[in-house]
């Protein structure tokens, strides 16, 4: 058959497939309704409005709600890239499996029940739900989607598959040409600068060569979104997801160098007085100035309202005295972004001030050469390029020209106006590290032989490597609608949220199941799967941990239907 005959064909049994899909997601859209509407009544105090200590004594709940809302909306996302591909001409048999497959495992795990860890499965009975209500959701239309996903179906897209570790291709993302060409760069910088020593990085715990941020900085990464007139590229937060993605399949570290950077930008873009403005910006898009974020503090996590580093003005400068801890690429960084406290009697958030603090970039002789400053390494697992620090402020200086804004009391606000970008970032990490942790595993299974044949044959390790493909894309699509409505200028916290709740879930699976394709070798420090596992760990923690996402998420949810 010739490629616009299958392309005909494909468009065909796709109207089909997709009526299916519109059905199905109506359902399960009725579905998270009815169990939105049993949770918030018990969640009601006597005044109408949602209770606290009732959120917090029916957490499992609540957050399993969140998880409900998230696969719902990655349904969403994924029928409506299947759709512009289907108008564009580019909806092949590989993608059908995909939107195929991807509705009839979501559904089946919204009916059965859904994993937010490995030892916490969420069912709709757990939120209130009836089996009168649960049987309602299983239609004709949710039941054949249910049967088509099965070992048969994922037998033939791993098949499909196979041969995308010579093509790049496993499945088309439904980004413009721009955007393609944006990826084919930097994919052909990761495969040239970054995959061939990414180990040996990780297993010296080295620093990323300073030659590479160089190159990266070079090509752009640091000012991505930052605006022209400010010395950047001007791009929007898509692009920042397809950049971050492709390097964080090489490395984790080389994809999460530009992240600081992102939220340096975004605060001083949003922020800054005019002077702020012309005197950062434009060297942190160059990469002439490398940022690091200074917010946790020992014993804080979260917390950030519980924040204790002082920060007292001194005639023209402010004097910061405190403790931080887990800052990444703290030692040879030129700046940070500082969170302390300017008022020791506002509560919570209020007294919390941001700055813009210079510091002398460190060498491993002496990582912290500044007065005032201290600082120690923490050995870690993985997510090691940059390394990770404790730091001791004592009577720090920091001009008073830095605070941003030139306004005390601001900082909370200001920082929270970048965890949208940084979720989306963060998301798209954790699909980078999935996409690499499926290519290894699926370039081990082709090669591994045993019983005489390679072990990809073996339904329960194609059918890992299938369903890998399928739940990334799923991710991807529902992190670049997020993206979208970031560069529409639409709020997104909702669905950055969702995006990095389920891409960190979906990074984790997929590096635990390629070291179990490997067997015995991928607990060998040598594969580079072990080094991916570590990296992979982290991404349900940092930008805000699963639990603290999935309640600000069924907040975020509940307080919309309590108006």
């Amino acid at each position: 058959m010739s490629s616009a005959a299958e392309a005909l064909s494909h468009s065909a049994s796709g109207s089909a497939l997709f009526r299916r899909c519109h059905a199905a997601l109506e359902a399960a859209d009725a579905l998270v309704e009815r169990l939105a509407a049993t949770l918030a009544d018990s969640l009601r105090g006597p005044d109408g409005r949602l209770d606290g200590a009732a959120l917090d004594a029916r957490q499992f709940a609540v957050h399993g709600y969140s998880w409900y809302a998230t696969y719902l909306e990655a349904l969403r996302q994924t029928l409506a890239w299947a759709e512009r591909l289907s108008e564009e001409g580019s909806f092949g048999e590989l993608e059908e499996l995909i939107l195929t497959i991807g509705f009839g495992e979501y559904l089946r795990q919204m009916a059965g029940g859904i994993a937010m860890t490995q030892v916490e499965i969420v069912r709709p009975e757990d939120l209130g739900l009836d089996r009168a209500a649960i049987a309602a959701f299983w239609t004709d239309d949710v039941a054949a989607l249910a049967a088509a996903s099965g070992p048969e179906a994922r037998g033939r897209l791993a098949g499909l598959i196979e041969h995308g570790l010579d093509t790049g291709h496993f499945g088309a993302w439904g980004i413009d040409e721009t955007l393609n060409m944006v990826r084919d760069q930097f994919r052909r910088f990761v495969e040239a600068k970054v995959t061939p020593h990414a180990h040996d990085w990780h297993l010296k715990d080295e620093l990323i060569p300073i030659e590479v941020v160089q190159q990266m900085a070079e090509l752009g990464v640091f000012g991505l979104t930052i605006p022209e007139e400010h010395g950047g590229l001007g791009m929007g937060k898509t692009a920042m997801c397809v950049v971050s993605e492709e390097l964080s399949r090489g490395y984790i570290g080389v994809g999460s160098l530009g992240t600081r950077s992102e939220i340096a930008g975004e605060l001083i873009l949003a922020n800054g007085t005019d002077d702020q403005k012309a005197r950062w910006l434009a060297k942190l898009a160059s990469g002439e100035i490398l940022p690091t974020a200074v917010f946790t503090e020992p014993n804080t996590g979260s917390d950030l309202g519980s924040l204790r580093t002082r920060a007292v003005r001194a005639g023209d400068s402010y004097r910061v005295s405190g403790n931080k801890t887990w800052i990444t690429h703290a030692a040879r960084t030129d700046m940070m972004t500082l969170l302390a406290r300017t008022d020791p009697d506002a509560p919570g958030y209020k007294g919390l001030s941001m700055f813009i603090a210079e510091k002398p970039r460190g060498t491993d002789a002496d990582p912290f050469p500044a007065k005032g400053m201290t600082g120690g390494e923490i050995p870690v697992l993985g997510y090691r390029g940059m390394k990770e620090y404790e730091l001791a402020f004592d009577e720090f200086e920091v001009p008073a020209a830095n605070l941003l804004g030139e306004k005390e009391g601001q900082g909370f606000k200001q920082l929270m106006a970048t965890f949208e970008s940084a979720r989306i970032q963060t998301a798209a990490r954790a699909l980078g590290v999935a996409q690499n942790a499926m290519e290894i595993g699926l370039r081990y299974a082709l090669d591994r032989q045993q019983f005489g044949r390679a072990i990809f044959g073996f339904p329960r390790v194609h059918g890992k490597l299938a369903w890998m493909a399928v739940e990334l894309m799923m991710t991807r699509q529902l992190t670049f609608f997020a993206a979208r409505q970031k560069d529409s200028g639409k709020r997104c916290d909702l669905e950055a949220g969702m995006a990095k709740l389920l891409g960190a879930r979906v990074a984790w699976a997929n590096a635990d199941n390629a070291l179990q394709i490997h067997g015995g070798n991928g607990f060998a420090l040598e594969y580079q799967i072990s080094r991916v596992l570590c990296d992979a760990r982290i991404l349900n923690i940092f930008e805000g941990a699963g639990e603290i996402q999935a309640h600000v998420i069924a907040r975020r949810l509940l307080e919309a239907r309590n108006g």
